[in-house]
């Protein structure tokens, strides 16, 4: 036991990932108590304007759509260390800005809408070359452990943050949330400080001169020349526009399926990130590259649990199948994502996981809508079985080309029940 948890957790021996994972764990508990926050004071501002929250929501993610591209770039050109030293510091600028507003009561709605779009901005920064930067703090041999980590940072943060900021509002209203957060930011700009320039893993990276010619669309013909990573890239994008929307979704489900409150809300979104934790745990122990394979099994399990969901006509069946989907939307993801990064040359890793982040979160401002429509139009329930089958039908049909492009064959073989027979020396 004590050897496999070693294993799990192998990257944290490095000191520069051990800094790096400290401080983002300690970032994203305060944002997804800012989440809560935000969203709270948009009602209070709006008088529950639910088309408020969509606006938020637009302005949070239309900076991924617009400027991921180019972030991409600048970790192709630059580095890595000090753009996630810039992006925080903004970050956290712009939250000590919003808290002040927030506590001396002179906030407005559309303060929270600049404050959104900007924070959106330093994500569009933020996001590709954090991504990026993992194989710099740990190398390739652990790349896909520290990947996996990431992700189980990322959910346990959905887990504790919405927790703590819901019983902290309760107790101390929004503002003293919004500055939980701005302080809980300060943490990575220590920790990027703190890390030791000379064991970082660069030995890959390309002479400066090169850097500085990083072109975007460089990066787009590289993965379009790629197969093996145009196929994870086209999934990710269409079964996260698709399917990937179960804030929005369970929300609705729960309210106007099963006419339950925000308890079931909070009960369908920790049964979904609780198996979210537990897919990004299970690929702690991968040491090499995730076939295609496996990331095609997982986006179709992913997909059939996530229509099931959407199916189940009662609400403890709707609980129990958002286990098995919250583990293999992780677990596909971190599959996908990985398979990506290791087979990525170092050269191009900032512009193609820039892509990566576009199509992962910049589809939202484009997948939301469409989503809310067929919610409010033909229920909660089919906006969730509707987008499963359209990432099943994705997935098999991805499976199909690989198929096809690689000769390979799937083989079905009926295993022969077990018998039994009882001897008199049984009785």
């Amino acid at each position: 036991m004590q050897a496999r948890l070693s294993t799990m957790f192998q990257s944290l021996q490095v000191r520069n990932y051990r800094l790096f994972a400290s401080g983002q764990l300690i970032k994203l508990i305060g944002v997804w108590m800012m989440f809560i926050a935000q969203d709270w004071l948009v009602l209070e501002l709006s008088d529950d304007s639910a088309t408020a929250l969509g606006v938020v929501t637009a302005l949070q993610f239309t900076p991924v759509l617009l400027l991921t591209l180019l972030s991409g770039r600048l970790a192709d050109r630059y580095d890595k260390r000090m753009l996630l030293f810039v992006a925080n510091a903004v970050w956290t600028v712009l939250a000590l800005a919003m808290s002040l507003l927030v506590i001396t009561g002179l906030v407005q709605l559309w303060h929270v809408f600049a404050f959104a779009a900007l924070l959106g901005v330093a994500n569009a920064v933020e996001t590709p070359v954090r991504q990026a930067f993992v194989s710099e703090l740990v190398g390739t041999a652990l790349l896909p452990n520290a990947l996996s980590l990431n992700a189980a940072t990322f959910n346990s943060a959905r887990i504790v943050g919405p927790a703590v900021a819901g019983l902290a509002i309760a107790a101390f209203d929004v503002g003293p949330v919004f500055l939980l957060t701005a302080l809980s930011s300060i943490a990575p700009l220590v920790n990027v400080v703190r890390m030791r320039p000379a064991e970082l893993h660069r030995e890959a990276l390309p002479p400066r001169d090169e850097r500085a010619s990083a072109k975007v669309i460089d990066g787009l013909r590289y993965v379009r020349r790629r197969p093996d990573l145009l196929l994870p890239m086209v999934m990710v994008s269409v079964i996260a526009m698709a399917l990937f929307n179960f804030q929005l979704t369970l929300a609705a489900l729960a309210k106007t399926v099963f006419n339950t409150g925000a308890a079931s809300f909070g009960l369908f979104s920790s049964a979904l990130a609780v198996g979210a934790l537990i897919g990004a745990l299970a690929g702690t122990g991968r040491r090499s590259r995730p076939s295609v394979w496996l990331v095609l099994g997982a986006a179709v399990a992913c997909a059939a649990f996530g229509t099931l969901v959407g199916l189940a006509p009662a609400y403890w069946m709707v609980v129990a199948l958002l286990l098995p989907t919250g583990f293999f939307m992780v677990f596909f993801a971190q599959a996908a994502n990985q398979r990506i990064q290791l087979g990525t040359d170092a050269a191009f890793r900032g512009r193609v996981m820039a892509l990566w982040v576009l199509v992962f979160l910049g589809t939202n401002p484009v997948g939301a809508p469409l989503i809310g429509w067929v919610a409010e139009t033909y229920g909660a329930g089919a906006s969730i079985w509707i987008g499963g089958l359209i990432s099943l039908t994705t997935a098999l049909l991805a499976l199909t080309w690989q198929l096809r492009r690689s000769g390979a064959r799937l083989r079905f073989r009926v295993l022969p029940m077990p018998r039994f027979y009882v001897t008199p020396t049984d009785c």
